[in-house]
This record gives structure tokens, C-alpha cells and sequence, in this order.
């Protein structure tokens, strides 16, 4: 039985360059109308740990949040998700420097830019600016990295920065770990914590 995962296996190939017609055949079966385009696939983790969290289960409500693989390709998404492809109804997340091509994208399809919520840095920052660094340190010792962490401050680079870009920048020094803090960040997120554009987002859909 097909499922949400193939739709999105799907969708990349025919971002790739392929044929559209397993993307459209899944969406019919699935009961896709909404895709949530998100820039990578830390975002997604933490787009569907805060809906796992909440209970509900995004594919059962039509909902598909898949990776683009980066910003730069919301104009190709876009395209081919929105109304001159499966028109479906698009929504996501943002980086405040990279909010221009998005709109860009949106209003060349005439899709409606409401669904699209805006982070100051991106998602991670979002995250540990609402945790608090005290915090997102326990998590990182809690999962076994606080001797990579205590290397990576040591770098010169890292001298003088604020804790936060250096936690920023610590996730994303290893192939996986920016996924998996995507998920344990939302999850040790307590009432009230969770950071207005992804909130916004999940209440939107």
C-alpha cells in the first residue's frame, strides 16, 4: 500500500528532472491537498515531532511535509506542487534572509503567500532561543556529545561568539546531527516554548 514516503520519494524524482505521473497517481491515492514545503530535513524532523506531539498524524489529514533539498529550490516546488502542477494547497517555513525568493516563487504560481511563516535565522536558532542554551547544553550531554562540544569550543573560530550561534553552528558540524536535534529539541520544548513560526505553521494546516 502506498504510503506518504513514497509520494515524497516520488516528488523528488520528478523535481529531479522525471516524470510527474508517480507523483500525481500517489497524491490521487493519498488524499494529498497540502504540501508544506520545508527547506531540509532537520525541518521536517521537527515539523513532525511538534504534530506527533500534538497528536495528530499530518498524512492522515492530507498533509505531506517533505524536504526541498534547500531553499534555493522553492521555485521548482513551487511549480510543480502548487497550482500550475498538482495544485495543492503549499504552506512552510522560511529563513528571514531567504523570505524574497519565496515570495518570488509564490507569486509567479499565484499560489497565496499565508501559509508561509518566517524564521530570523533559521528553524535551529528558533529552537534553542527558545529553550534557552542552558538547556540545549543538558540535551547535548544527555545525548552522548558533550565531548564533541567541548572540541568544537575550543576552535578559534568559535572564541567570543554568543552560545547560541556556537550551538547554531555546533548542530550542523556533523552529517545527521542537525536532523536528529530537530526532533529532540521540539520534544524538550515545555508549554508556551515553542517558537511562534512553527507554531503558526502547524496551526495553519
Amino acid at each position: 500500500m502506498a504510503d506518504i514516503e513514497a509520494f515524497r520519494d516520488a516528488v523528488t524524482v520528478w523535481a529531479g528532472g522525471g516524470s510527474g505521473e508517480a507523483a500525481a497517481e500517489l497524491a490521487g491515492q493519498l488524499g494529498v491537498r497540502s504540501a508544506v514545503l520545508l527547506e531540509g530535513l532537520s525541518d521536517l524532523a521537527a515539523v513532525e515531532a511538534l504534530a506527533a506531539g500534538r497528536g495528530r498524524d499530518l498524512a492522515d489529514e492530507g498533509v505531506c511535509a517533505l524536504s526541498m533539498g534547500g531553499a534555493m529550490n522553492v521555485g521548482r516546488y513551487t511549480e510543480l506542487l502548487g497550482p500550475p502542477g498538482l495544485g495543492l494547497r503549499l504552506a512552510g517555513l522560511c529563513d528571514e534572509r531567504e523570505q524574497p525568493f519565496y515570495d518570488r516563487a509564490l507569486t509567479r504560481v499565484g499560489a497565496p503567500h499565508e501559509g508561509f511563516f518566517v524564521c530570523v535565522r533559521d528553524l535551529e536558532d528558533e529552537l534553542i532561543r527558545a529553550l534557552g542554551t542552558e538547556k540545549v547544553e543538558e540535551i547535548v550531554r544527555e545525548e552522548g556529545d558533550l565531548r564533541a562540544w567541548q572540541t568544537f569550543l575550543h576552535q578559534p573560530a568559535q572564541h567570543g561568539r554568543p552560545r547560541h550561534l556556537q550551538l547554531q553552528r555546533f548542530l550542523g558540524t556533523k552529517k545527521g546531527r542537525k536532523i536528529r536535534y530537530g526532533r529532540l529539541l521540539v520534544e524538550a520544548l515545555g508549554p508556551g516554548q515553542v517558537p511562534a513560526p512553527l507554531d503558526d505553521l502547524l496551526a495553519s494546516l
